[in-house]
């Protein structure tokens, strides 16, 4: 069984980096030392009359330092109180939660869409392969220029502001970019396309589908998702994000 604690995180510094969207540094005991790349963490709000942990992924990681960096959109109440937070101040953290990346020494595709593409970065540092980075926004861009240390990196935005105009399939194409094997996160609609282009050029691909999580810890059975397999907790052929993923094989999920 993975290690996962609790903790009493600080807040080493926040910004906000795109509309909405902020990124946080966070110092941890323990969390940072055995996270890994695919990995979430779940915040608890100050405010107790918000009893569920908000699960946020992990963006990247320090283990020198022992810190973990969080980048989240605002999407509720609990997200916003997240947001007004400072330095010095203090959440408690559970974590590292989740099944991450399997990492191979190949040609890959590392693909991130909109609030999906925050967990791609620490993939990208610690893959030791050729990267080809695709990178889906709505307009807005973020994270960039951090991408762009760790490989190639490609962008594709829904008014063709930047990049290719259209999505991150569309800048695949356009580009004539290929692969050996697709590492993914995103929303479903993107991670349902891909899965099918996988099948159709015949690569391995891998696809995080946090973006469906709610407690985080098992608990809530909000993040069900279908599978070719049946669910050990339930016999059923379905599986709970938070426990079994956030991160699966895509032709082990049945996408509606």
């Amino acid at each position: 069984m993975a290690e996962k604690f609790k903790e009493l995180a600080i807040i080493i510094r926040q910004e906000e980096i795109a509309d909405n969207i902020y990124s946080m540094w966070l110092r941890t005991e323990q969390i940072a030392q055995y996270a890994k790349a695919g990995q979430f963490v779940s915040l608890y709000c100050n405010d107790g009359s918000r009893l569920m942990p908000r699960p946020i992924s992990i963006c990247e990681i320090d283990k020198g330092d022992g810190a973990i960096r969080i980048v989240y959109r605002v999407a509720g109440e609990g997200t916003k109180e997240f947001s007004v937070l400072h330095t010095g101040e203090q959440l408690e953290v559970v974590g590292p939660l989740g099944n991450g990346f399997p990492q191979k020494s190949r040609r890959a595709f590392l693909i991130g869409g909109g609030i999906g593409i925050p967990p791609m970065l620490e993939l990208a540092k610690e893959l030791n392969c050729e990267k080809k980075i695709v990178l889906g926004f709505k307009d807005e861009l973020f994270l960039v220029e951090e991408f762009k240390r760790h490989g190639e990196v490609y962008i594709a935005t829904e008014d063709g502001s930047v990049g290719t105009e259209g999505n991150v399939l569309d800048a695949i194409r356009v580009n004539g970019l290929t692969a050996d094997i697709i590492y993914a996160c995103g929303p479903t609609p993107m991670l349902r396309a891909l899965k099918d282009y996988a099948i159709e050029k015949e690569l391995e691909c891998w696809i995080s589908m946090e973006e469906r999580m709610a407690c985080g810890i098992g608990a809530c059975l909000a993040c069900v998702c279908k599978s070719t397999n049946k669910d050990s907790h339930t016999n059923v052929k379905n599986k709970r994000i938070c426990k079994e993923g956030p991160v699966f094989r895509a032709r082990e999920v049945e996408f509606e």
